[in-house]
């Protein structure tokens, strides 16, 4: 991966992020702006809706690790890909492994608000598992 072809995908990760405690569990988060978040809910809500997750780890060999996580909802025609720099977000990952699950919410979320949250169950629990091993793969070849 070339200098520049390394700046187009930083320039193009989204860094908000986070993990909170759900009952419990540290669950990760992706947080979007009040006005796409309220726009996903008034499409699906009140409709049985899946969520297709995939997660595309692209590596350069290097110890640069990023992963596109995609969302493509069954009802309302919203697909959504957030890029992820794994270097920086490791317990993302691991959490994302470890309860196999990921959130949706606006910033202003808070345990009283809770209408205002989207947990998303992943599909396919072992490919977040095989996601975290390919990631941490990738990091041990920086750090050698």
């Amino acid at each position: 991966m070339t200098n520049e072809e390394m700046e187009k995908l930083l320039a193009r990760v989204y860094k908000e992020i986070d993990i909170f405690d759900f009952n419990g569990k540290n669950v990760p988060r992706i947080i979007l702006d009040d006005r796409k978040f309220d726009d996903i809910m008034s499409k699906i809500q009140g409709k049985p809706v899946s969520v297709n997750t995939n997660l595309n780890i692209l590596q350069d060999g290097l110890g640069h690790v990023f992963v596109e996580i995609m969302l493509d909802f069954s009802y309302g025609e919203i697909h959504e890909e957030f890029l992820v720099y794994a270097n920086e977000s490791l317990e993302f990952f691991e959490s994302l492994a470890n309860t196999t699950m990921l959130a949706l919410s606006p910033p202003s979320y808070s345990e009283v608000n809770q209408d205002k949250i989207f947990m998303v169950q992943l599909p396919k629990p072992e490919k977040a598992i095989e996601a975290i091993d390919i990631i941490k793969n990738g990091l041990r070849k920086k750090s050698n």
